[in-house]
């Protein structure tokens, strides 16, 4: 990682006098703005500090800036929310409208309805007036009041369109790909030498994002799906050779499954994609556990295992299409304890959709309400093709390109998962077979 790789693109000098200053002058507040020249350590461990030559990576903090780039009393923002649900979507949204509003006198506020879609004059969508009366409650529900909607549209359509509007800032609130959709249409703008504001709120309720501590969501998603793993435990402890099985969302990265299964702490095998399934060796080793506990728990992302699926195709954001290994696994459990003669009762439970399509809890309301006054405070400075993230306990600016440049996962040599593993008990690898259950 590079300093250069670390820098924040900006519209141009920041001229005009944040109205913050008068808002904290009348309320008796202390001023709070942001040094320009403060940064925030990407790695701030003392072999690094202490073994680098030169100026280390470092993020751009988030903040208020006393002076700023858009003047509120004549500029219009977009708000578009992208991809799949997640909990805490009209959080995000209700955040941004208040802060724009209340603090910075920003009146002119618009969302795009149905994702990027609403984003093409030639869909015919038309856009919402987001005032503080409109955003009032929102934040008590779950989903997103602007709709939502997957697939690429062309940023010189967008752009057109914003242009059309009179739009300054373009809030994206979105995943990866939404992200890349982003960066796309900053580079349209940049392309017509257009000054207007590109930033993203990132969203993944997989938590997959790098380099912005957790997403938004994440909190809520988990706890969401410990009910489930809760039930399945109840259900596999009341028979005699009771299996619960719970598939949790989770394509390339089981941070769902692994949190869920440590907040309940009952889960007896956790199955994520960043470490090989090996069913040769877990097969007999569930059922030895069922044999001599009488009862098991298994707790599986969505994305595991599917080394035995044949899977083809992309979905309306091009990632690829995935085979059901919750079902596929229920099959082979089921076929592998009969022809070993093994009794066994197995329940299967999938939560799906359940765990994104409820409102946030308080701890992501919160974390939502400050990415979004994060978000804000960016943008009127006038930072554009970047998202908003949290990394060592502070807010900070990532440039997408970075972003969108890996995939968070689930280190299998990381503490997160040697907790996992001590919970459960279960072995580092099932790559080969457990010879003592046979």
């Amino acid at each position: 990682m590079q300093a250069a790789d670390l820098r924040v693109r900006t519209l141009g000098e920041c001229r005009i006098d944040s109205p913050l200053q008068g808002l904290l002058h009348r309320r008796g507040t202390t001023e709070h703005y942001v040094d320009e020249a403060d940064r925030v350590l990407f790695d701030d461990t003392l072999a690094m500090v202490g073994e680098r030559i030169g100026t280390p990576p470092s993020f751009e903090p988030s903040g208020p800036r006393r002076q700023i780039f858009f003047d509120p009393a004549n500029i219009r923002v977009g708000i578009v929310t992208c991809g799949g649900l997640c909990p805490g979507l009209n959080d995000v949204i209700r955040g941004l409208v208040l802060e724009l509003n209340s603090h910075y006198g920003v009146s002119r506020i618009v969302g795009f309805r149905n994702g990027y879609r609403g984003l093409v004059a030639r869909h015919g969508h038309d856009v919402l007036d987001l005032t503080p009366a409109a955003v009032q409650h929102i934040n008590e529900h779950g989903g997103t009041i602007l709709g939502t909607s997957r697939g690429n549209q062309d940023p010189a359509e967008i752009v057109d369109r914003l242009e059309h509007l009179g739009v300054n800032i373009l809030f994206v609130i979105g995943g990866d790909g939404s992200m890349r959709g982003a960066q796309r249409i900053a580079q349209e703008i940049t392309s017509r030498d257009r000054r207007i504001a590109v930033v993203g709120v990132p969203k993944t309720i997989d938590n997959d994002i790098p380099w912005i501590g957790h997403s938004f969501g994440f909190q809520t998603a988990f706890g969401k799906a410990t009910e489930s793993i809760r039930a399945a435990h109840t259900e596999a402890t009341a028979q005699p050779g009771g299996v619960g099985l719970v598939q949790l969302m989770g394509r390339h990265s089981g941070f769902i499954a692994c949190y869920a299964a440590l907040a309940n702490n009952d889960a007896d095998y956790v199955l994520i994609p960043e470490v090989p399934v090996g069913l040769d060796g877990f097969l007999p080793h569930l059922r030895r556990r069922v044999r001599e506990r009488g009862h098991a728990l298994v707790v599986v992302a969505e994305g595991a295992g599917q080394e035995y699926l044949a899977a083809d195709g992309a979905d309306a954001s091009g990632n690829r299409v995935l085979g059901d290994f919750g079902i596929y696994l229920r099959g082979r459990v089921l076929s592998d304890f009969a022809a070993a003669g093994q009794e066994i009762n197995l329940k299967y439970i999938d939560p799906s959709y359940v765990i994104r399509s409820v409102p946030a809890n308080p701890y992501d309301s919160v974390y939502c309400l400050r990415l979004a006054q994060a978000a804000v405070h960016a943008a009127m400075a006038g930072r554009t093709e970047m998202v908003v993230g949290s990394w060592r306990n502070r807010f900070v600016h990532v440039p997408i390109p970075l972003a969108v440049a890996s995939r968070n996962q689930v280190d299998p040599d990381g503490d997160l998962w040697m907790s996992v593993l001590e919970a459960t008990g279960q072995p580092t690898s099932f790559a080969v077979p457990d010879r003592a259950a046979a």
